[in-house]
């Protein structure tokens, strides 16, 4: 039996590649003869990701709650994926090699992302018993999607600390305070505290045990680095659309940057806006009550936690009018454009 061509030549490549790591490519080859092919439920380890489902309570549509919160993650972590390849703390800004256009595919990415959680949140709103939700929930006390790190990294990711930090102390915090300053005033820390006493709520105390350190040690090393650091260094002065600074002084932005301008607007609306308020039109539906609404199963203050135009959160404030950011979470923003 004869080869062709093409095959010999890639052996010729497998060769040099084993060679190379001082390995003999024969005993892979015999190792690829005797293993098995790769079905997909292997794979995907579709046995595996369907047993991670363990309800507390016979109600079948826990199964859905615990089901969609899962898929939030999985979705969180394809948005990490794409940001940890733009936001590259082991690389100095000024030897960064990432150019606007990848950074525009990539935030293009994450905001197909959170457009399919946006839209898929009636899962939650409307897609679950009330009556059932009402009871299995206290089953899960104090377990909160406010618990959700990954989210928190997300944030970090996309603008600097002074960003998050809680509006009531967004004006005080110089842009000099330290990185233990800023994370201690940040805005979610105020959506975890008791509504009578004022103290920190359970579900707070254990994010801050399994999380603080770590999310603390990000933010250090984010720090320069987020997609709000990649903007600034792109958008001072004139960059053409390969993201090179031109000698002949200020210019018009680019058409790329005017992309990825745009991208990021809707990056802000959808993770600030669109996804907190899916939250809160969900609460409103099992928790508001005319007399006395519910609390949320952590404990947090849902009715100003969730509200945009309460936190008042913008990753990128300078790609918005004052009179967007006075309309914040009132309106569709994107519809007008700065």
């Amino acid at each position: 039996m004869s080869f062709s061509p093409d095959i010999l030549h890639k052996l010729e490549q497998l060769q040099a590649k084993y060679d190379a790591l001082g390995q003999d490519l024969g005993s892979y080859l015999e190792g690829l003869l005797q293993a098995d092919f790769l079905p997909y439920w292997d794979y995907v380890q579709l046995d595996v990701l369907l047993n991670l489902q363990k309800p507390r309570t016979a109600f079948e549509d826990e199964k859905i709650f615990i089901l969609y919160h899962q898929i939030t993650e999985l979705y969180f972590k394809l948005c990490l994926n794409e940001l940890a390849q733009l936001c590259r703390p082991d690389v100095h800004p000024s030897a960064a090699t990432i150019e606007p256009q990848e950074a525009l595919m990539r935030v293009e990415r994450v905001n197909r992302y959170f457009d399919a959680l946006a839209m898929s949140f009636s899962i939650m709103t409307d897609g679950m018993d009330p009556e059932q939700f009402l009871k299995f929930r206290m089953a899960l006390l104090p377990a909160s999607g406010f618990q959700s790190a990954q989210y928190r990294e997300i944030e970090m990711h996309c603008t600097e600390l002074e960003q998050l930090v809680h509006r009531d102390f967004r004006g005080q915090l110089q842009a000099e305070a330290t990185i233990e300053t800023l994370y201690a005033h940040i805005y979610w820390k105020q959506g975890a505290m008791e509504l009578q006493s004022g103290k920190k709520t359970l579900t707070l105390k254990q994010f801050e045990a399994k999380y603080d350190n770590i999310l603390q040690a990000r933010a250090a090393q984010l720090r320069g680095h987020t997609l709000a650091s990649l903007w600034h260094r792109w958008s001072d002065g004139s960059a053409d659309s390969a993201g090179a600074t031109s000698s002949a002084g200020p210019a018009e932005p680019s058409t790329t940057l005017q992309a990825l301008a745009q991208a990021l607007r809707i990056l802000d609306h959808r993770v600030n806006v669109d996804w907190p308020l899916a939250h809160y039109r969900t609460a409103v539906r099992y928790l508001q009550r005319p007399t006395q609404d519910i609390a949320a199963t952590g404990g947090t203050n849902w009715q100003q936690y969730l509200p945009p135009r309460m936190q008042l959160r913008i990753f990128f404030p300078w790609l918005w009018t004052e009179s967007q950011i006075e309309s914040w979470g009132k309106k569709d923003l994107l519809r007008d454009q700065p």
